[in-house]
């Protein structure tokens, strides 16, 4: 179940549309997830700064369970994310930061408890 979080200062006028689904799509086949379990949030608008400027840019939060582990794993996925974003965003590498977060099943609630369970 990967948690999909895009934080930015462009506005919302500035993205485009269908964003969160296509980010969902690329996610998805970034971390070799069925698509029906990944969430995402895209919060637009924030007041940021990345590398002392408030220039536009963008961060990235990734969690999920078994797939963002491992530095080797990381380094795949981030150049996929960065892909996606650079294009959808029309930002350089340099104005996006992506942070990965494992989780553990017993962190997740689903149904009335945890994925430990399910």
């Amino acid at each position: 179940m990967p948690f999909i979080e895009l934080d930015t200062n462009l506005a919302a006028s500035r993205l485009p549309a269908g964003l969160e689904k296509r980010l969902c799509a690329a996610a998805a086949t970034i971390l070799n997830k069925p698509e029906d379990r990944v969430t995402v949030t895209v919060r637009p608008g924030l007041t940021m700064l990345l590398g002392g400027s408030t220039e536009p840019c963008a961060r990235l939060l990734v969690s999920s369970i078994g797939v963002v582990d491992t530095a080797e794993k990381n380094r795949g996925h981030s150049a996929g994310f960065f892909e996606f974003l650079t294009k959808e965003l029309a930002l350089g590498q340099d104005r996006i930061v992506i942070c990965f977060y494992p989780m553990e099943p017993w962190q997740i609630g689903k149904k009335g408890t945890v994925m430990t369970f399910l």
